[in-house]
């Protein structure tokens, strides 16, 4: 089992280090650094899309902060994306930190593995839930109904029937007999 973590949650000043450590490899031109490195271009949508990852061992750094909290470390990275759209460029930096051995490309990977995976799901709770429009702000009260989303999007993908989420999902709401089968087929797993 490995981890891929980007911007560790309650870790600020480690995410600073990190970012910190990156900033200072790239101003002396990597000199005296081990890193591993992968450039992908894509093509799509009216757009260009450049990811540039950069790994590195953990051993390559001082101590991190905190850095006995997470078992197997291994990696920090680095991912740079240029994205030209029309006349439009943007660069964004993201910072990872990963139990997964310094393999640029296999990082790479798992990240546009995990975009995808994230987009599709957005799009299901989009169209099932119509999540976009959601005007819920308070305290941590989009993040409960997020979770209720995912939940139920779960269980109704357990549901065997051909019906569309959508469908099923009405259906579950406006027929207790409906609702008590998606619950029974979640509990035969």
């Amino acid at each position: 089992m490995y981890y891929f973590i980007r911007d560790v949650p309650n870790q600020g000043k480690l995410n600073k280090q990190v970012r910190d450590w990156f900033k200072q490899a790239v101003a002396q031109n990597w000199q005296g650094i081990e890193y591993s490195y992968h450039e992908k271009t894509e093509k799509g949508h009216y757009r260009l899309e450049t990811r540039q990852v950069w790994t590195v061992s953990i051993n390559q750094l001082s101590a991190l902060h905190r850095q006995n909290q997470w078992v197997g470390l291994a990696t920090v990275v680095m991912v740079k994306s240029k994205t030209q759209f029309g006349h439009k460029t943007t660069e964004t930096f993201r910072y990872y930190i990963s139990s997964l051995p310094t393999d640029a490309e296999r990082h790479s990977h798992v990240i546009r593995s995990h975009w995808s995976i994230e987009n599709s799901l957005h799009w299901v709770l989009d169209v099932t839930f119509n999540e976009d429009a959601s005007r819920v702000r308070q305290g941590n009260a989009a993040d409960n109904l997020g979770l209720l989303r995912r939940l139920s999007i779960n269980l109704l993908k357990h549901e065997p029937s051909q019906k569309s989420l959508k469908m099923k999902r009405y259906l579950a709401a406006m027929d207790n007999n409906f609702l008590l089968q998606v619950l029974a087929a979640s509990s035969r797993e």
